[in-house]
């Protein structure tokens, strides 16, 4: 099939519209970070991507923390909501009807609609142009319980979570897949005994 180049920019896709939580649980601050993503399993490190215009980018760097919030398609129009107003202007977890709770490590709070929070300390400011990159250690994984299984294997698939691509938002649906299957040895078909 023929392709049309277009002019290097910033196109990746999906990702996730991560709800990033800053500030205290008096006073909670919320926004919606696209650029975010894994960097290192051991140890475990992530980071967010956010203009340095932001509220949220000065209360994660004056705190050194902040959390990721996987958010659900439920949650959508908060979501878009907390992408494109400011803090500064508006609390954006009363307009939108969300709810702060405690994290259990990070001061900051996580989002208790969220099914995953992903609670963080900055270890480094990267300054790359109009954002700057936050590096981060990932110091708790807080987890709704009704994910984990009796195999106590992690469900996500059951999270009905968000994604976002060029523009719009999509709810994550059909399984096509797990890491490996590719390359897997199928299981030989033994007949019954008998």
């Amino acid at each position: 099939m023929a392709k049309t180049q277009w002019k290097g920019g910033a196109l990746l896709a999906p990702v996730p519209p991560v709800l990033v939580t800053t500030g205290t649980l008096e006073a909670p601050n919320i926004c919606t970070v696209g650029w975010c993503g894994m960097l290192s399993t051991k140890p475990p490190k992530t980071y967010v991507s956010l203009r340095p215009s932001r509220l949220s980018h000065a209360l994660a760097v004056e705190q050194g923390e902040f959390v990721i919030n996987l958010p659900t398609a439920a949650l959508v129009r908060a979501i878009d909501r907390c992408g494109v107003k400011s803090g500064r202007d508006e609390d954006k977890f009363a307009t939108c009807g969300l709810t702060a709770v405690a994290a259990s490590v990070v001061a900051c709070p996580t989002l208790a609609e969220s099914p995953v929070s992903v609670e963080c300390r900055i270890e480094q400011v990267i300054p790359l142009g109009s954002h700057d990159m936050l590096l981060a250690d990932i110091v708790a994984v807080d987890v709704e319980e009704g994910l984990i299984d009796t195999a106590g294997k992690l469900r996500l698939d059951k999270a009905g979570l968000a994604c976002y691509a060029h523009g719009e938002y999509f709810a994550l649906g059909k399984k096509i897949g797990s890491f490996g299957f590719s390359v897997r040895k199928k299981k030989k078909h033994r007949p019954p005994r008998g």
